[in-house]
């Protein structure tokens, strides 16, 4: 019988062939990841202190580490990131910029923004989803939830009890009070009301601080006389701005620590936070932008790094996926605080540790030893799920 001659390739030429003839699909082209930096940032005003003012690019450096720390991982998987910036003086002028944006098809954001303007952003954003890493409003988070934002700053509920937790350990529970004039003092010192219920201190005295005068000059005369009153064992400062906390240390009428804006402060991140890798993650950050990574600049990191991790489960950018992952249990999140980081699905807020600072030292981390709770320690800072009111689901 007669057959026909096909000459045989050889099996890596076999292999050549079959990948030249496949067809070219959408899988095979990088995933293109757009992100949105919306930064409101107005003019601060006199500051009565002498404090170092807060960088005018906090937010903004902690979110152009995060994409170079996601593409360096992305293109392995053939996922491409990159950030389009925006900032502005004013509500409005941001709100526009925001839209330009969405034009342009973005619709995941990292919002550096006041409670006021973020609830404008929000409402002006509906189809995307954005993480707040500039406000700290509680009613954000217990009350008047936005179904589309994540938190990944701290709220100051979640910052007052860190600091109440580690009063408590040691049995400072006598607390005097002193609140500053404007609205997000008032805030903080309601936070504090709050933390001391929670973890039974008593106020024994509170003062409004509503002194005009220049405490450079007048702090060793004043401060001793205007913190004469109950025996207290720590003095709490609400005082967000810097108008007078920094002048209460060492000038109180009893000798007495000084916490909360001031003095032992809790927050979100800190130069001296250094274990659990996060030592790198400082180095990394400090060579980029030339300073210390703050809490801002650490909070619109993780909410990069917690789209990038959506990303690479899903394959895919779609925010209301996105959003749907990072409150589910499934969706573990690395911040160099040696826990698993998670969004609390009742209000969106990023579940995590909480460093407690002196201004060069970290004193300690909570939540503390001993503040046990049914699902996680770290539900007990911020607001639990029975405290929530908001229908955020």
């Amino acid at each position: 019988m007669h057959r026909s001659y096909r000459p045989r390739l050889p099996p890596f030429a076999c292999l050549l062939f079959a990948l030249l003839t496949l067809p070219v699909s959408a899988a095979d082209e990088p995933l293109q990841v757009r992100i949105g930096y919306l930064a409101y940032i107005p003019d601060p005003g006199p500051i009565l202190s002498n404090v170092i003012p807060e960088p005018r690019d906090a937010g903004l450096r902690g979110a152009q580490l995060a994409i170079v720390d996601s593409n360096s991982t992305g293109r392995f998987l053939k996922q491409t990131y990159s950030l389009t910036s925006a900032d502005a003086g004013s509500t409005e002028a941001l709100l526009q910029q925001a839209k330009a944006q969405h034009e342009q098809g973005l619709r995941l954001f990292v919002v550096n923004a006041p409670v006021d303007t973020l609830r404008q952003l929000s409402a002006a954003l509906p189809d995307s989803l954005l993480f707040n890493a500039g406000s700290a409003d509680d009613s954000l988070r217990s009350t008047a939830c936005l179904r589309n934002v994540l938190h990944t700053l701290p709220s100051r509920a979640m910052l007052t009890d860190a600091l109440a937790q580690f009063l408590a350990v040691r049995r400072w529970n006598r607390w005097l009070l002193i609140v500053g004039q404007t609205p997000d003092d008032q805030a903080y010192a309601n936070a504090l009301r709050r933390a001391a219920k929670r973890f039974g201190h008593t106020i024994v005295a509170e003062k409004a601080w509503s002194f005009d005068n220049d405490q450079r000059r007048s702090a060793q005369a004043d401060m001793p006389l205007f913190t004469q009153t109950a025996e207290y064992d720590v003095v709490l400062v609400a005082d967000e701005r810097g108008d007078f906390g920094e002048y209460v240390p060492y000038q109180t009428w009893y000798p007495r620590p000084v916490a909360g804006t001031q003095g032992l402060t809790p927050t979100g991140w800190h130069k001296t936070v250094e274990t659990y890798g996060a030592a790198q993650l400082q180095k990394r950050f400090e060579a980029a932008a030339g300073r210390w990574m703050n809490d801002r600049d650490f909070a619109a990191w993780m909410a990069v790094r917690s789209i990038s991790s959506a990303v690479t489960r899903l394959r895919g950018t779609d925010a209301e996926q996105i959003r749907t992952l990072e409150l589910s249990d499934t969706l573990p999140l690395d911040g160099f605080k040696g826990s698993k980081l998670s969004y609390r699905p009742w209000n969106g807020e990023l579940r995590q540790p909480i460093p407690v600072v002196q201004p060069r030292a970290l004193v300690t981390t909570s939540p503390q030893e001993g503040f046990l709770h049914p699902g996680t320690e770290l539900d007990s800072l911020g607001y639990d799920k029975p405290e929530v009111s908001c229908n955020f689901q």
